[in-house]
């Protein structure tokens, strides 16, 4: 009796480009600003990127453009979100005290200095990406823009957005 074996290997990694921004202006408006400057219509999406992180719920505000023409999608999301957190200190009196902090989540830890992440999916081989990220760097609010090597991001699983 002769035995199939089947092997199933990860073939399912999605190939993208994928660009880090520095930028202190909130999510909104670096969309504006990259829909003005570079041409994109990105458009907020209706759901945020949400995730639980150490029993805290996070969200990250996620703004996306299809290119039907070009094949591409641009998805902009933001690496950091703030949350508060209500911690409740009791004294034992009559009082009690209240004291709250605030927790920074990133998407990706380990660029923790970048604000943005622009990820682009295509059919396409290549995608003209020193066009864009020069046209992002002319940017006056934009600190910086620059590709990042996808193979370097340890946290992957945080990128797949569907």
């Amino acid at each position: 009796m002769v035995h199939h074996k089947l092997v199933l290997e990860d073939d399912f990694k999605e190939t993208y480009s994928l660009l880090a921004i520095h930028c202190s202006e909130e999510a909104y408006k670096v969309a504006y600003l990259i829909n003005q400057f570079v041409g994109l219509k990105l458009q907020r999406n209706n759901r945020d990127l949400e995730f639980s992180n150490n029993g805290l719920e996070v969200s990250f505000p996620r703004f996306i453009y299809d290119n039907e023409e070009q094949y591409t999608t641009y998805d902009l999301v933001a690496n950091k979100c703030r949350s508060v957190v209500a911690n409740v200190h009791s004294s034992g009196g009559l009082f009690t005290e209240n004291a709250s902090e605030t927790v920074t989540t990133r998407l990706i830890p380990e660029f923790k200095k970048v604000d943005y992440f622009l990820k682009i999916i295509s059919d396409f081989e290549l995608i003209p990406l020193r066009k864009l990220i020069s046209d992002i760097n002319e940017i006056k609010q934009v600190i910086s823009a620059y590709p990042v090597d996808v193979d370097s991001v340890k946290s992957k699983r945080n990128l797949i957005f569907d």
